[in-house]
């Protein structure tokens, strides 16, 4: 536990479709604490960039990328109805307007941008001083969070992840087969462990689990049980 604060640092980390936000989401319902959607507000810089007419391809360096990074607010507001947290950038609701094609297509290439990063993760820390916080992402137990007070480093076979993935795109109603969907992966899985800027690793300390043959409710039913051990010791 963090003497400072009081507050609980959750970091959590791992492959595309590894179940990250799901198993995050659930800790942060059940623990009651605030869950950090890394990968939404790095969807959020993507829209603002590509609102203001911004080419994510070319915008490094830009003295507009500057300007953008330091007007903007990236916050977090629980949705009663749902029971979710939803996105807002500048006060404006904008969770759908970042899952849509066009931020999906262009957030890895904005997101790989030193300036983008050096200053989401300067957001990230931010929020994690006021509360107890769950983050999940790919460099938060290594880069954002170094000292979280628990590290879990998530992984599944590629088939798995795989299949994952490819339902949420039929039930979405996206047509992709299996073999396209898994090829993506593992090229993105090759991307993220071999970019300059805050590659995909797991951290000395973090646990890794492995949820290849997990349940929602049995990853859930673990991790009680690990906070249980770890509490013991963060007291």
């Amino acid at each position: 536990m963090t003497e400072k604060s009081g507050n609980i640092t959750i970091a959590i980390d791992g492959y595309s479709s590894s179940g990250k936000s799901t198993f995050a989401k659930a800790i942060a319902k059940k623990m009651g604490y605030i869950y950090i959607d890394s990968g939404a507000m790095y969807r959020a810089v993507t829209l603002a960039c590509l609102r203001e007419g911004l080419n994510p391809e070319k915008m490094e360096g830009d003295p507009k990328l500057h300007l953008i990074l330091n007007r903007i607010e990236i916050i977090f507001k629980l949705n009663e109805e749902t029971g979710e947290y939803e996105t807002y950038l500048n006060n404006q609701n904008i969770e759908k307007s970042i899952r849509s094609i066009e931020v999906s297509e262009k957030v890895s290439t904005v997101s790989k941008i030193k300036e983008v990063r050096d200053k989401m993760v300067m957001f990230q820390r931010k929020m994690a001083g006021k509360k107890s916080v769950v983050m999940d992402g790919r460099d938060i137990g290594t880069v954002v969070f170094p000292d979280a007070d628990i590290k879990i480093f998530m992984t599944a076979s590629a088939d798995i992840r795989a299949d994952r993935r490819y339902r949420e795109l039929l039930e979405k109603g996206i047509r992709a087969s299996f073999q396209e969907v898994k090829d993506n992966l593992i090229h993105r899985d090759q991307l993220d462990e071999t970019r300059n800027e805050s590659p995909l690793r797991k951290a000395e300390n973090a646990f890794q689990l492995d949820t290849s043959n997990m349940t929602q409710e049995e990853q859930l039913e673990w991790f009680m049980a690990y906070f249980r051990e770890k509490l013991t010791v963060l007291k």
